[in-house]
C-alpha cells in the first residue's frame, strides 16, 4: 500500500485511488478535470497538522480544491473568499444540513473561511461541495 506520508515517494493519482479505495474519489476527480479542463497537482504538505501527500485542482492559477486522501474517504477544502461569499451564503439555505453545519462552524479568518469536507458518497453533500466549486471557479 502507498505511504502518503513518505515524503521521498510521490505517488500518482491512481495510487492514491487506491489507498482511498472509493470509487467516489475517482468520479470527483474525472468530473472536476473533465468539468473545468484541469489537471491534478500532486503536492506533499509537511503542514503539521495535516502532513502528506494531497491533491490539487486549479485553473488558471487558481486554486478549485484540495483533497485530503483517507482508507475509504476522502476530505475536500473548499475555501470560500471575500469574492464567493455572498453568492455560498445565498445558496446555503438549499444545501444538505451537513454542509450548513460546516459552514457555519468553521471561523472565519482574513476573509476566508477554509471548509473541510468529508466525502465517502455521491449524495447531497458531494452535489454541493461540486456548487462551492463552480462558485469559486466563476468568481
Amino acid at each position: 500500500m502507498t505511504d502518503l506520508r513518505d515524503r521521498t515517494a510521490r505517488p500518482t493519482l491512481e495510487e492514491i485511488a487506491a489507498y482511498v479505495q472509493n470509487l467516489v474519489f475517482q468520479d470527483f476527480s474525472t468530473e472536476l478535470m473533465e468539468r473545468y479542463g484541469c489537471r491534478e497537482a500532486i503536492e506533499y504538505s509537511a503542514c503539521s497538522m495535516e502532513p502528506g501527500w494531497n491533491v490539487k485542482f486549479k485553473k488558471s492559477g487558481r486554486s478549485l480544491c484540495t483533497i485530503y486522501p483517507r482508507e475509504t474517504y476522502f476530505t475536500v477544502m473548499a475555501v470560500v473568499g471575500r469574492r464567493e461569499k455572498e453568492a455560498v451564503e445565498a445558496m446555503l439555505p438549499d444545501c444538505a444540513p451537513r454542509l450548513r453545519e460546516i459552514y457555519a462552524r468553521t471561523a472565519e479568518g482574513n476573509g476566508q473561511r477554509w471548509l473541510m469536507i468529508d466525502l465517502e458518497d455521491r449524495d447531497e453533500v458531494y452535489r454541493d461541495v461540486l456548487r462551492l466549486i463552480e462558485i469559486r471557479r466563476n468568481r
